[in-house]
């Protein structure tokens, strides 16, 4: 009598197919990628004399974290903390007033088609263009100081809560929308009690989230003269202040954690 193996009834493990099934093209297409990344690092130009003396910055910045000084740009820390924090809301409040119409404009299912195009292209054109292009454009329109930041983040703002708004109202269930006007609604009462209750607690999590998106950003629109605590840190860095600079990005990371907690925790309760 013949034993069969568990092996032998289980029969052959089934395996993953490959990407691409035909070997040669699989195999060639890796040995070409391979070749343009050696080509690609051979090409760039390296200073290994400055790559050395810029480690040793590197090291000086890395200890300073572990003695920074909060005492003698105290001043200058504590203003451009507050005009970080001043430009970060009233950004936020601002873009969340206009994003509020436009996000209602860019969903296809309430808006008529017009509406819904105009919308759509400033959707477009707010996500098209990146925060420091704008603060650029802002600064050499306005000069330097905080009005170029608040501009730059609410136009930010405008695009990233319209977006996200228009696709929550579009994937909203439309009984309840139904429901409200087979009572003989107006349009503003259908928004109202129709559609306004099933986006409200994503809306309050979004507006949230991009208040903390805007002070990070905040920090860095400082780099290019838009205000905030970013202008105090590029100064900093060019007088080779480290423990200055390293004390300025641990308020910024506290300050961050914190309103990524109170974002948590405001988030679950409308939830």
């Amino acid at each position: 009598m013949t034993t069969v193996t568990l092996d032998e009834r289980l029969g052959t493990g089934w395996t993953k197919p490959p990407l691409i099934p035909n070997p040669v093209l699989r195999w060639g297409l890796l040995i070409g990628a391979l070749i343009y990344i050696v080509l690609a690092v051979s090409s760039i130009d390296v200073n290994w004399s400055r790559v050395a003396e810029g480690m040793s910055r590197g090291w000086a910045f890395v200890t300073a974290f572990f003695n920074p000084d909060f005492v003698s740009r105290g001043g200058d820390i504590w203003d451009g903390i507050l005009e970080s924090i001043i430009i970060t809301i009233t950004s936020t409040v601002v873009g969340i007033a206009i994003s509020i119409p436009i996000g209602l404009g860019a969903a296809r299912n309430i808006a008529p088609l017009p509406v819904y195009l105009v919308c759509r292209g400033i959707v477009a054109l707010s996500r098209a263009l990146n925060e420091i292009i704008v603060a650029i454009l802002l600064v050499a329109i306005f000069g330097f100081g905080p009005l170029a930041g608040f501009l730059t983040l609410s136009f930010a703002t405008i695009g990233f809560l319209s977006k996200l708004l228009a696709e929550d109202i579009e994937e909203m269930d439309k009984v309840q929308g139904e429901a409200i006007r087979a009572t003989g609604s107006s349009w503003l009462q259908w928004i109202n009690y129709g559609v306004q209750p099933q986006v409200m607690p994503r809306l309050i999590g979004l507006s949230m989230y991009r208040l903390d998106i805007n002070f990070r950003e905040s920090a860095v629109l400082g780099l290019v003269g838009a205000g905030g605590i970013g202008a105090t840190l590029n100064t900093a860095f060019d007088r080779y202040e480290f423990d200055t600079a390293a004390a300025i990005l641990l308020i910024i990371i506290v300050t961050v954690m914190v309103l990524e907690y109170l974002s948590g925790v405001i988030r679950a309760k409308v939830q």
